[in-house]
């Protein structure tokens, strides 16, 4: 059977997590830790730190390869054995080891998807900051290491954008505030192609709400397993933070009835099996604040989310300025806080609002400007809003047609990865 008559494999690489599936599917079919769990010992082996018999670095090279765990299995065998080192490929949306990127997506490709990957078209997804090297490098692992037929590579905030084609009336032009676990980029998309000069980064992300609320959680005095509080402080936040209106009505409403917002968590230590308890209080809506006044989290910034999505706005061209404000598309799993969309519309529309009076009241009663139509976009998919939208531009009909091919890799190089035919985005 010919690789364009099956469903292409859409992987979406994230820094917390990376999700992976078939192109025509509405979720992935499998969400892994981008973390692998590497044996240390053959490491050190195959290093030629422990031997200088040529012979035993390679078998110890080729054992560490066999050695290796990615997902939740490797956090789990970190825990629980003291030989693994964890090692994470992609720090803040860029991959920063390619060797353990490699052996991750082989993970992935042989061990969770069960598929040759000689049979099925590639769509990889990338940051917006990403270089054209960093693409070239997809390229080459992918062709040389796994030979696929065909490779697409995918600026995350465009298919965020994308994932609206399913409906009646696709709309490409919009600001993608894309919050991931590791980074949060605020994206201008004007008909597909992204607005390179104006892209803006916001320095709080999903790993900071939960190092926030271990913070919390440990500066109130409560007695967690220092070795599980991250990921305890990761429950939850996703269980039980939410985002609020006001902090200060929010501040009375505990105070005032403990009972209906203070939560309970109960759990065992791991290392003792003695069950201990703490209550969850302020930190589920002081959380998820840091996006509203990051100064609560860090000494050195204090410019909320809704203010930067306004300077990417603002610094894109006049005449695509009302087109974005009317479609902010919230894409990732740290933009899922109840609430969130709604406080990150009235904030925004405020901005707006505000300049516009003041622009009028320069002007006169005799000139004024139009309203400003201020949409903050929230939608089912929009936890894996990137991935959905690899999965719609990977059932297109074109996308075959448009891929990088292994014939024109093995004519022209890794060079013709640089450029997107489907969605230019900003190369």
């Amino acid at each position: 059977m010919d690789a364009a008559s099956r469903p292409a494999v859409v992987i979406d690489n994230g820094t917390g997590y990376t999700k992976v599936g078939y192109a025509g599917n509405v979720e992935p079919s499998f969400v892994l830790p981008t973390v692998a769990a590497i044996n240390e010992s053959f490491l050190n082996q195959s290093d030629g730190k422990n031997t200088g018999n040529y012979l035993a670095q390679y078998n110890a090279g080729i054992m560490a390869d066999l050695d290796f765990f990615i997902g939740d299995e490797a956090l789990s065998l970190y825990r629980s054995s003291g030989i693994y080192s964890l090692s994470y490929p992609i720090q803040h949306s860029k991959v920063t080891n390619w060797d353990t990127m490699e052996k991750f997506w082989q993970q992935c490709i042989y061990n969770y998807l069960s598929c040759d990957p000689e049979d099925h078209y590639f769509l990889l997804t990338e940051s917006p900051s990403s270089s054209p090297e960093d693409r070239e490098y997809m390229g080459e692992i992918m062709f040389e290491t796994f030979d696929v037929p065909g490779l697409y590579i995918a600026v995350q905030p465009v298919l965020a954008i994308s994932a609206g084609c399913s409906t009646d009336k696709p709309q490409m032009t919009g600001v993608v505030v894309d919050i991931g676990d590791g980074a949060t980029h605020v994206v201008p998309v004007v008909d597909g192609y992204v607005i390179g000069s104006s892209i803006k980064s916001f320095p709080v992300s999903g790993n900071d709400v939960t190092q926030f609320v271990s913070q919390l959680l440990r500066e109130r005095g409560e007695l967690i397993p220092p070795e599980d509080s991250l990921e305890i402080a990761r429950k939850v936040k996703e269980m039980y933070c939410y985002t609020s209106s006001d902090i200060v009505k929010e501040y009375k409403k505990h105070d005032k009835k403990p009972d209906k917002y203070i939560k309970q968590w109960s759990g065992v230590k791991p290392m003792t099996g003695v069950p201990f308890s703490f209550d969850i209080g302020y930190e589920r809506f002081l959380g998820p604040e840091v996006f509203f006044h990051p100064e609560i989290y860090m000494d050195d910034y204090d410019t909320s989310l809704s203010d930067v999505i306004d300077m990417c706005v603002q610094s894109a061209p006049i005449d695509t300025r009302r087109g974005l404000y009317k479609n902010v598309v919230l894409s990732g799993g740290s933009t899922m806080f109840k609430g969130f969309q709604k406080r990150l519309q009235t904030n925004l529309k405020k901005t707006v609002d505000d300049r516009l009076a003041a622009s009028n009241a320069r002007l006169g009663a005799d000139v004024k400007s139009n309203p400003v139509e201020v949409n903050v976009v929230s939608h089912p998919v929009q936890r894996f809003a990137v991935w959905f939208g690899g999965s719609v531009v990977g059932s297109l009909p074109e996308f075959y047609e448009s891929c990088h091919t292994k014939e024109d890799y093995d004519e022209y190089g890794a060079s013709i990865c640089r450029t997107s035919p489907i969605f230019k985005g900003m190369y």
